[in-house]
């Protein structure tokens, strides 16, 4: 069965960075398009970044030019290079799937699968 699990979370400080790893199993990860969301207590999960099958990314609006997603097809892996965090950056974070598309996508309600997520907590 499909199944994602992401590493890499943890308390930082304002400005510090941390990367985030995912290793995908279960499903033809080449063919997948994959995404970052995450989800602040009392708020709705939101897309952060995604990127297709072809390394085309996009991001949402408050991470440009500080988060940078890849994909290692062949380790079956997505990443997530988070630099210059900031408290409003804090939540859980969960990679997600959907399998059947190769495109890319921030909206949580395309995803056929995610993870259990990591926990990111900026404090200032």
């Amino acid at each position: 069965q499909v199944q994602l699990v992401e590493s890499g979370g943890g308390s930082v400080q304002d400005g510090e960075s941390l990367r985030l790893s995912c290793a995908a199993s279960g499903y033809t990860f080449p063919t997948a398009g994959m995404g970052w969301f995450r989800q602040a207590p009392g708020k709705e999960r939101e897309g952060v970044a995604c990127i297709t099958i072809k390394n085309v990314t996009l991001y949402t609006k408050s991470v440009r030019g500080r988060f940078t997603i890849s994909r290692d097809n062949a380790k079956k892996a997505l990443y997530l290079q988070m630099n210059n965090l900031k408290p409003e950056d804090s939540g859980m974070y969960y990679c997600g799937t959907a399998v059947t598309g190769g495109g890319c996508f921030l909206m949580p309600s395309n995803v056929d699968y995610f993870g259990q997520g990591t926990q990111v907590t900026v404090s200032s």
